[in-house]
């Protein structure tokens, strides 16, 4: 009875498609969570105000039906997952006229991006020419005249009075001042007025971008601007936001008055006022929104007092207030996703379901129920992220991160007394009633108060073999500096993988490898190898090797001795390790996939394999397979059958960081959008009889 459910769930997925697709067809996998992540911005139908899109820091849009209760991913943008989507415009007259605006995570200061447009609400996009390769922060309509936009870039201001087909800059060529542009408004009775906010002041023209004027008056030099709206009924208040603080003005910008230390706006502490967003309540223009790095706060008087209405720990990017009804409010954050407020901002609630946006780093099942419990732990979501747990064989998933602090976990593995012990950039955690604490025994650890000083530790050689590095020669001959082999509370290295032979556990840290004979409560250092930050460690029955990212160490007697192996002669950066019931000894680089039977002796490649970049092996015991993904293809995964060596593969319609077996199926773990799940694919007469 604990495989039906998740067999049941898969199996009516697989009937939506039986019936359209021929058995051979290669379905993408699909996605099940856990749900949130980054949310960027939000943008409504004007046509249908429960139709929303959702924009998010991977490349994608998501879409919701229900006013934002439930998403679904509606396209990736660019066909890219390093654009971060800040801004979505939808056509007054045209609602499946779509227009968005992109930039590149990786350096804004090498701009990249551009301008997507779609004429089909969103099914298909295209890149705008005159745009592309822009970062483009900013994007706005003009109240008066929907047809006018304009963008703002890491370059300057751009303008289009054609529905966005064309663009023009309009802020002066190689400007010192007028780029970096941030945040846009347009006046809601002249299109030709348009203020322009940048990451070191604000800026405004009036007649359409021929000329502009500095509008600094009030505010605090070198302001970064992240916000700016102008009220619809009276164009001359015009609030605006920077790293300041809040600031108002009631004549066009001539003058702000708020800010920090200038009748400064009460409520608001000054380590909340990175304001990222502003946004007025359409039935009550006195009540606004400010979304802060610190929490969301609201005002109900224009702006003289403002109130918390959450927590300190919530990021806001963007508020969308329900133009039908104003105590419907959405909050996209980073790291929590979609947070929804039925009650005009009073308290707030996860609304995410469908809204997938994490980066999945590890990965282990439960051995006690492996076709239904398995783990996952993330990186980047602080205390929205940790470990996530899943009952259903990865359908459904909760949080499961109370004592991890916040920290990213990039390791998971299992004690053999079951256990689940997680990996952090700061050392070692053991799952206990529902709570993470951290591994150590207080009757054996140095007290914090007295530190135990270093001590000089003679690395022991390994065994004579031809096959060192000049690195492990090197280590070999040389007294390393280390901490004491105690039991490690006060470990607070990066933990990058576990692995199991016999009752013995294994750890690979920045800080050596680890062992441990008590299920993880207690650990050591192995000091019979070099000190190395090894970053892979694998083991299958009593062959255990650990790898850095330059060089190997075996052990065929479960860890008690060790000897070095040589690298194969092509690979410069081991990238994925792993070993297979036979002792045979598994590695991947950027070149690909290498494999050796007599410890590193000699390597050979697989003939009917051809991949690059490989990021990540695993060995499935129970179907005698060792399961590989890459980057290079970096949709399909990979099963090699290690008797036969043949290969099989599918091609899940997703960037691929890993894959495990979970019961009779396979579950994935994505770049950027969480977990997704092998579909079973069904004859219809046996679906209708379940």
């Amino acid at each position: 009875m604990k495989c039906r459910l998740p067999r049941l769930y898969l199996l009516w997925i697989a009937a939506i498609f039986c019936f359209a697709c021929p058995q051979s067809y290669a379905v993408s996998w699909f996605p099940f969570g856990p749900d949130g992540g980054s949310a960027r911005a939000f943008a409504a139908d004007p046509a249908d105000h429960t139709h929303l899109y959702l924009g998010a820091a991977n490349g994608c849009i998501y879409q919701s039906h229900d006013g934002g209760r439930k998403w679904e991913r509606l396209a990736r943008i660019g066909n890219r997952d390093d654009l971060v989507i800040d801004n979505i415009l939808v056509d007054p007259a045209d609602p499946k006229h779509l227009v968005v605006g992109a930039w590149a995570l990786a350096d804004l200061h090498h701009p990249d991006g551009g301008l997507y447009v779609s004429k089909d609400g969103g099914a298909t996009w295209t890149s705008q020419p005159e745009m592309r390769g822009q970062s483009i922060l900013s994007v706005a309509l003009a109240p008066s005249d929907p047809k006018i936009m304009v963008a703002g870039s890491m370059d300057g201001v751009f303008r289009s009075a054609d529905n966005g087909a064309h663009w023009q800059r309009i802020s002066p060529e190689g400007s010192t001042e007028i780029h970096e542009v941030e945040s846009l408004a347009v006046d809601p009775t002249n299109p030709d007025v348009i203020y322009v906010g940048t990451w070191h002041l604000p800026w405004k023209t009036v007649d359409g971008g021929k000329s502009w004027t500095s509008i600094k008056q009030g505010i605090i030099e070198d302001s970064d601007v992240f916000s700016i709206i102008v009220d619809p009924k009276q164009p001359n208040v015009v609030y605006l936001s920077a790293c300041s603080g809040i600031y108002k003005s009631e004549d066009g910008g001539a003058k702000f008055s708020g800010g920090v230390g200038m009748n400064k706006t009460q409520g608001i502490p000054s380590t909340a006022r990175r304001t990222r967003v502003l946004m007025q309540d359409p039935h009550n223009l006195n009540t606004v929104f400010a979304g802060t790095t610190e929490g969301l706060y609201r005002t109900f008087d224009g702006g003289k007092y403002w109130v918390q209405t959450t927590g300190a720990d919530v990021i806001v990017n963007d508020v969308y207030v329900d133009p039908a009804d104003p105590r419907h409010v959405l909050l996209a954050t980073d790291r929590s996703g979609v947070l929804a407020s039925d009650d005009g901002g009073d308290s707030f609630l996860a609304s995410n379901t469908g809204f997938f946006a994490r980066q999945i780093t590890a990965f282990t099942g439960d051995a006690q129920h492996p076709a239904t419990t398995v783990y996952v732990g993330v990186v980047n979501d602080k205390e929205s992220g940790g470990v996530f747990v899943s009952h259903t064989g990865g359908l459904s998933w909760s949080q499961l991160s109370s004592g991890l602090d916040g920290h990213d976990v990039n390791s998971l593995g299992q004690a053999p007394d079951g256990t689940i012990l997680a990996g952090t950039e700061h050392g070692i955690y053991r799952l206990k009633d529902a709570a993470w604490q951290r591994a150590g025994d207080p009757a054996n650890a140095v007290a914090a108060s007295a530190p135990a000083e270093p001590v000089a530790v003679e690395v022991k050689p390994a065994h004579k073999t031809t096959a060192k590095s000049a690195r492990q020669r090197q280590a070999a001959k040389r007294h390393e500096v280390v901490a004491p082999p105690i039991a490690l509370k006060d470990f607070d290295g990066s933990v990058y993988g576990f692995a199991l032979t016999g009752e013995t556990l294994f750890a690979a840290t920045s800080r050596g490898l680890l062992r441990s004979a008590s299920d993880g409560m207690t650990w050591s250092l192995v000091d019979s190898i070099p000190l190395d930050e090894w970053r892979f460690v694998a083991a299958a029955k009593a062959t255990v090797v650990a790898a850095s990212l330059s060089a190997m160490e075996i052990s065929s007697d479960g860890g008690n001795t060790w000897q070095a192996m040589a690298l194969p002669a092509k690979v410069t950066q081991v990238s994925a390790l792993s070993v297979d019931d036979r002792g045979d000894v598994w590695a991947g680089d950027r070149e690909g996939l290498y494999l050796s039977a007599d410890k590193g002796a000699h390597w050979q490649t697989l003939q009917n394999l051809i991949v690059r970049n490989v990021n990540n092996l695993y060995f499935d015991q129970a179907a005698d397979r060792m399961l590989v993904t890459a980057n290079e293809p970096e949709t399909q995964a990979f099963a090699v059958d290690v008797q036969s060596m043949q290969v099989r593969f599918w091609d899940t319609g997703w960037n691929l960081r890993f894959a495990r077996p979970v019961g009779d199926h396979l579950v994935a773990a994505t770049l950027f959008d969480g977990i997704v799940v092998q579909p079973r694919m069904v004859d219809s007469a046996l679906v209708g009889k379940q």
